[in-house]
C-alpha cells in the first residue's frame, strides 16, 4: 500500500485531518463527561459509584485503515465514517454486573443520544468468551458553527470481564497466531467462564452484605 497516496484519498491535507481527528476526539470527550456526570450524581443519591473508571480513545489512522481493508471497504474517510463504528471509542469499567446495565439504562435515558445497535454479549458471550455489553451510538458535537452527529461505540463491562478482555488481547491477538499452542482457544474460553462465575459470586457477597447492613438498622 502506498502510505502517502491512501492518506492523501483521506485528506486533502493536514488542516482537514486535524479537523476530522479533533471531531472525534470532541465525540469520546463528551461521552466520557456524561458517564462521570452519571456516576457523581449516583454517588450522591446512593452513597456509592458504579463506575470503577473509564478510558476512551480516537483510533489511529494505521488501524481504520486496518479496519477498512478488514471489511473490504474502500480506503476513504467517507468509508470509514459509514462503515467503522469504533473510530471513537469509550469503554466503561464497572464494579458488579447489575451496574452494567444500570449504567446503560441511565445512559439509555439521554434523549441526544441515538442508540443504533444494543449488543449484550454479556447474556449471550462472544464465542471465544468475551463478556460485554455493547452500544452502537451516535451523538451531537456542538461545533462553532455547526453540529455534527459522530458514531462511537460504548462497550460497558465489569472489572472482572475488563480483566479477561486485557489479558485475551495480549495473549491471542498480539501473538503470532502460527506459534500458539495447540487448545490455548479452549482455555481461554475455559479461564472466561471461571471469571464470569466469580464476577457472579462477588456480585451475590456484595447483595448479602448490603441485606445484611439493611437488617441491622
Amino acid at each position: 500500500m502506498d502510505e502517502i497516496r491512501t492518506k492523501r484519498s483521506f485528506f486533502a491535507d493536514a488542516h482537514e485531518f486535524a479537523v476530522v481527528y479533533n471531531l472525534y476526539e470532541s465525540a469520546v470527550k463528551q461521552l466520557a463527561l456524561k458517564f462521570e456526570i452519571l456516576n457523581s450524581e449516583f454517588n450522591v443519591l446512593y452513597d456509592r459509584n458504579p463506575i470503577h473508571h473509564i478510558e476512551s480513545r480516537v483510533k489511529s489512522f494505521e488501524s481504520i485503515l486496518a479496519k477498512l481493508e478488514k471489511k473490504g471497504l474502500p480506503l476513504t474517510m467517507e468509508a470509514a465514517k459509514s462503515g467503522v463504528n469504533d473510530i471513537a471509542g469509550v469503554r466503561v469499567v464497572c464494579s458488579y454486573i447489575e451496574d452494567v446495565y444500570r449504567v446503560a439504562e441511565m445512559f439509555e435515558r439521554q434523549k441526544d443520544v441515538e442508540i443504533i445497535r444494543w449488543q449484550d454479549y454479556i447474556q449471550t458471550p462472544n464465542y471465544n468468551g468475551y463478556r460485554s455489553l455493547h452500544l452502537d451510538i451516535r451523538v451531537p458535537v456542538y461545533l462553532s458553527d455547526r453540529t455534527e452527529y459522530v458514531g462511537a461505540e460504548i462497550q460497558i463491562r465489569t472489572i472482572a470481564m475488563d480483566f479477561w478482555a486485557s489479558l485475551e488481547h495480549d495473549i491471542r491477538y498480539k501473538a503470532n497466531k502460527s506459534t500458539l499452542p495447540e487448545g490455548i482457544n479452549e482455555e481461554m474460553c475455559v479461564c472466561a467462564e471461571k471469571i464470569a462465575e466469580i464476577d457472579r459470586q462477588m456480585q451475590d457477597m456484595y447483595k448479602r452484605i448490603k441485606a445484611s447492613e439493611q437488617e441491622k438498622k
